[in-house]
């Protein structure tokens, strides 16, 4: 924590440091512009004020530059004459306030002023001392065992000391024995700032130490540190019973600290008026040996909760009421708070009888037990608070408490809801059927009856609703019009529209009312057969689908039994109930069902987000279209399937993840998709879940797709230097350090076209240095070609070394890759310290190159973990439609054990960020260099070099 403190001290200064132009010499551009100048003064008046300035004021940093732009200023010759010391001391005051915004900054001129001692208390015997405080504090014990202590000043550490066990026994030990206190600084001038700790921490619990304040001194240039004292002669108030302060704008100083600190520290709410703002220290000081003075704070405070301070702002109060209502508003409060344990008990009990997510019970009742409610102060406020702090736990949006003024209808026990189904409900009440043109099935539901009127009209729905569509090739389901039900009845038409075996769980009710759970399964036995699991349904829905109909919606998506089509559900099956709080005008709306589905997944109601979003009017003719989509889309799945099992560069793989297609799809995985874009998307989802490999992708294009990488153009002559410049940044870093940029891998004969030029501009610069960083962090990838002949040049010319092997799956042939035997120019070779720094960018041929480097130990590869990308990849068109696959189809196997590459990126030995990668480098390298420099004898006669760039590393 004094870190902390310290920090937010250094923040201020830098704050107060950017005002500080403002301020170039005030004083002196006032005096110019006065408008009654007449005679002169004497300048060297202005110059001693700036300095007392200088040496005094709390807040030095906004003073930078004032002596010098006096100086300026006076030799410009053009200071007019004020005749009148009064006068001149008057624009001098503005001009000091006005720039530096404080005004507590005043010159007069008082040639007969005479400093009044104010009477040192240290100077007061004990006796005195006695009266004093017996004057200036009085202290009561009211109804309900409430205190009111009325502190007129704050006694510092030294007059307490002097007080001895006085006023521990005579006030703090009769005040800890308080039920709540109210605590009166409404007449309180003034005081010691030093005991401020000792009356704040009378308030607070021993453990941790709490900051209060930080206080700067400009004439000793130091700081201190008010903190709450670990241990107090007698019993504590504490920090969990209630504490009001009431304060007046005659509150001043010392008693200013302390309300400030119990506000901010969340220990107190202050009633009445905006305190004074006082200050610390103010001194009036004399300039030189003249009549005039100046009125300088010399000190100033700092909160470490608000970085500001009480200072000339003041206290601004909680609750701001005048100051001879303070006390009975302050009782008003205690009344008020006094019911909050109570209120936050009566809620809780709530939460515990009916919250149907019992997971989350324990976790709520513990958050309210440790909650803080020292801020609040009304009904209002409690019921927000505790409706924050439960959403912040529970992350529940039907959990909610509010306060209403009304007699809303609630109850302690739920009674019937709105979605009870009338009584005699008939078939055609509750169904239509169509066939329709394409054989698709029509089936509009109106309303949603309960379990015992489908039992009662089974045989006529197994007629006149199953019967009918058992032969279409599809279902529509329209709820556009479904304004609910109750939840029972869903059974059985689901029953009707899945297999008889095997048996399916569709979903699990808990209610917390009655305390019961129920799970929902296919029904055993039907009256008339069923339509099956196979073909695909299309539910319709609209803004007034509800109750049950969103249930169902909802089920028939996380089932993977059909696709939704329409506008957004209603949004109103919460399954919650309201109730009051016993004794308070607060309402806590509880969630009194609990729906899992069949994942064991919680619905927390809300509007169902259909799988293709249209107008409830456009979302038949959107259900049509689908089902044209649907027609194709298995020979698509399957033709991606197959796409990899032909083209993946490892086979075993590619089989597995067909299979992995094939059983989604028999899932119904791929009802949710509407159109070539979902299901690209959930074909590349799918691809690289199965596979691992992120470099699997399916996109849809009208047009066929460019092939990625053409053949490179070799460049003439003339054009070497220009391609050189393009591809290869060169520098000398201090300490005899390579750095070379590549920020894509050109194609092989690229290279050996340029090699002349190569070695001259940038090879023979850097071959003979003694560490080299290779900086890949920017570098997406290029031609593989490249690797070979680059990678040679950190390699001793014999024997070859085996950098990796190539299978390509096109034509089943391995290929060994290997340095070359010659390279043009000299080789870095295989002993010098190399560096690869890399990014989440570095993919492809950077990425390999990166990686051999690594594995065969001739490199430290210092960043990010690299994209993962792969040296070949083809573009296979699937089918005939306008879906590709991009397939990677050749598999880099290891030199060091055969197995192929992860297609997860190259992991860096040393970790850090991209941007950082460069300067760990370099420190890295230092510190290598050091090490050797020690064991090398003689190397102590020769150390500036590499101190210095140790220093800049």
């Amino acid at each position: 924590m004094r870190a902390r403190a310290e920090c937010k001290r250094s923040v201020l200064t830098m704050r107060a440091r950017a005002g500080r132009e403002r301020c170039v010499l005030v004083l002196a551009v006032l005096v110019l512009l006065w408008p009654g100048a007449r005679c002169s003064f004497q300048p060297a008046l202005v110059l001693a004020m700036a300095r007392v300035l200088l040496d005094n004021y709390c807040f030095p940093e906004n003073l930078q530059g004032m002596q010098e732009a006096i100086a300026q200023a006076i030799r410009s010759g053009e200071i007019l004459r004020i005749s009148d010391r009064k006068t001149l001391a008057g624009v001098l005051s503005a001009g000091v306030q006005g720039a530096l915004n404080d005004p507590r900054l005043t010159v007069t001129f008082e040639p007969n002023y005479v400093p009044a001692a104010a009477p040192a208390l240290s100077l007061l015997s004990r006796e005195q001392l006695v009266r004093m405080v017996r004057s200036s504090t009085k202290l009561e014990v009211l109804d309900n065992n409430v205190g009111y202590l009325r502190l007129d000043r704050i006694l510092g550490r030294d007059t307490a000391a002097k007080l001895g066990s006085f006023t521990q026994e005579q006030v703090w030990n009769r005040v800890a024995r308080t039920s709540a206190l109210i605590l009166d600084l409404r007449h309180s001038l003034g005081g010691e700032l030093s005991g401020v700790p000792y009356v704040v921490s009378f308030f607070s619990d021993p453990e941790p130490p709490v900051l209060i304040e930080s206080v700067y001194e400009r004439p000793a240039n130091a700081t201190r540190e008010l903190w709450t004292l670990p241990r107090i002669p007698g019993q504590r108030f504490g920090r969990r019973k209630d504490l009001i302060v009431l304060t007046s704008k005659r509150t001043n100083g010392a008693a200013e600290s302390v309300a400030y600190a119990l506000k901010h520290l969340n220990r107190a709410i202050v009633v009445g008026e905006k305190t004074s703002g006082g200050s610390v220290r103010v001194d009036k000081i004399r300039i030189e040996n003249s009549g005039f003075y100046i009125t300088v704070p010399v000190a100033r405070s700092t909160s470490p909760v608000t970085g500001q301070s009480w200072e000339v702002n003041g206290v601004t109060p909680s609750v701001a009421v005048r100051p001879k209502e303070a006390v009975s508003k302050a009782k008003a409060l205690l009344a008020a708070r006094g019911a909050i344990p109570k209120a936050v008990q009566s809620v809780a009990k709530l939460i515990e009888r009916y919250y149907a997510s019992r997971d989350k019970v324990k976790v709520l009742l513990e958050h309210l037990q440790n909650t803080d409610f020292f801020t609040v102060t009304s009904e209002e406020d409690l019921a927000a608070k505790l409706n924050y702090e439960l959403q912040s736990v529970c992350e529940d949006p039907r959990l909610v408490i509010k306060t209403t003024s009304e007699s809303p209808a609630v109850t302690e026990e739920p009674e019937a809801g709105p979605n009870d189904p009338p009584p005699n409900l008939q078939l055609d009440d509750i169904f239509k059927v169509e066939i329709r043109s394409g054989n698709s099935g029509y089936l509009q539901i109106n309303r949603f009856p309960d379990a015992s009127t489908l039992i009662r009209l089974e045989e006529q729905m197994v007629e006149k609703v199953w019967e009918p569509i058992k032969d279409t090739d599809h279902l529509v389901i329209d709820l556009r019009s479904n304004d609910g039900g109750p939840s029972e009845g869903l059974p059985m038409i689901l029953s009707y529209l899945y297999d008889p075996a095997p048996p399916l769980r569709f979903f699990t009710l808990y209610d917390s009312v009655q305390n019961t759970t129920t799970e929902f399964h296919t029904l055993p036995s039907l009256s008339g057969a069923p339509y099956g699991s196979q073909r695909d349904i299309y539910v319709l829905t609209g803004s007034h689908t509800a109750a049950a109909g969103e249930e169902l919606a909802y089920l028939m998506q996380s089932l993977r039994r059909g696709t939704v089509v329409g506008e957004i559900t209603a949004g109103n099956l919460l399954h919650s109930r309201s109730f009051r709080a016993p004794g308070t005008s607060i309402i806590v709306t509880v969630p009194i069902v609990s729906f899992l589905d069949n994942n064991g997944e919680t619905w927390l109601g809300g509007g169902v987000v259909p799988d293709a979003i249209v107008l409830a009017e456009e979302a038949e003719e959107m259900a049509s279209e689908i089902v044209l989509f649907h027609g194709e889309m298995q020979v698509l799945v399957e033709g991606a399937g197959q796409v990899l099992e032909a083209h993946y560069a490892l086979p075993e793989v590619a089989a597995r993840v067909h299979d992995v297609l094939r059983a989604k799809w028999r899932e119904g995985s791929y009802r949710p998709v509407v159109d070539y874009e979902s299901l690209a998307s959930q074909l590349t989802s799918d691809l690289q879940e199965a596979s691992g490999d992120h470099r699997l992708h399916v996109f849809y294009c009208d047009v066929e797709p460019e092939t990625a990488q053409e053949p490179a153009r070799v460049p003439s002559g003339e054009e070497a230097g220009y391609v050189i410049d393009a591809l290869f940044k060169v520098e000398l870093l201090p300490g005899e350090v390579g750095y070379l940029r590549l920020d894509v891998m050109p194609d092989g004969e690229v290279l050996r076209a340029v090699g002349e030029a190569l070695v001259t501009q940038v090879w023979s610069r850097l071959v003979q240095t003694s560490a080299l960083v290779v900086d890949m962090r920017y570098n997406t990838g290029g031609y593989p070609s490249s690797i070979p002949l680059l990678a040679s040049y950190f390699f001793d010319p014999a024997p070859p070394t085996h950098l990796y092997s190539v299978y390509d799956r096109a034509s089943g042939n391995t290929t060994r890759v290997t340095t070359l035997p010659q390279v043009t120019g000299h080789r870095y070779g295989a002993h010098k310290h190399v560096l690869v720094l890399t990014s989440h960018m570095t993919g492809s041929a950077a990425e390999a190159f990166t990686r051999v480097l690594k594995e065969l130990g001739r490199a430290t590869v210092l960043g990010e973990a690299t994209l993962g990308g792969a040296l070949s990849s083809g573009m296979f068109q699937i089918g005939s439609s306008i879906l590709y696959a991009s397939v990677p189809t050749q598999a880099v196997l290891s030199a060091a054990n055969g197995q192929p590459w992860s297609a997860s990126g190259v992991e860096p030995d040393v970790p850090a960020q991209g941007s950082d990668a460069l300067a760990v480098a370099r420190r890295i390298i230092a510190a290598r260099q050091l090490q050797q420099d020690s064991k090398t004898p003689g190397a102590a006669k020769q150390p500036k070099q590499d101190s210095k760039t140790i220093t800049a590393a």
